[in-house]
């Protein structure tokens, strides 16, 4: 630390500005998913986790929802059942760096309804998430900003 704060005080204001936005983008970069993610994804490796309901009076059981999750333990397909069958699904794709990059929710009879596509912060929180049309064609986009307020 001593070292680094020799080089800042014989540095120009400008390049010390410079200086410490390249050292937090080296540093925010090499950031990974956090432990615990990690953990539960390493848990979850080739699982189907399938959710009954029961009625109480006729005993009746049907499947409420299936979620299932890839050889690197991330979900990759969500579907919700009702008792007449499929009331919606949704599929997840997941980018270079580890986060889900587009998702594709699908209808009763399994036609795509919404895709969303995301980009992400270097600090793994969401930067923008862009709505399109099954069709292809852009709705709208949500841009996520980060408010810390002193206590």
């Amino acid at each position: 630390m001593e070292t680094i704060m020799r080089i800042l005080q014989g540095m120009k204001p400008a390049a010390v500005s410079i200086f410490l936005a390249l050292l937090c983008g080296f540093t925010m970069s090499a950031q990974e998913l956090d432990p615990a993610t990690l953990a539960k994804r390493d848990a979850r490796r080739n699982l189907v986790v399938k959710e009954w309901n029961t009625d109480a009076r006729t005993r009746t059981r049907w499947l409420d929802r299936q979620t299932t999750y890839d050889s690197q333990g991330r979900k990759v397909e969500e579907i919700e059942y009702a008792s007449y069958g499929q009331k919606w699904r949704e599929t997840l794709e997941y980018g270079e760096n580890g986060r889900v990059s587009k998702e594709v929710e699908y209808d009763d009879r399994n036609k795509p309804v919404r895709i969303r596509k995301y980009e992400w912060n270097a600090d793994g929180t969401k930067k923008k998430q862009y709505n399109y049309a099954p069709n292809g064609k852009l709705q709208s986009v949500k841009v996520f900003e980060y408010v810390f307020t002193e206590p």
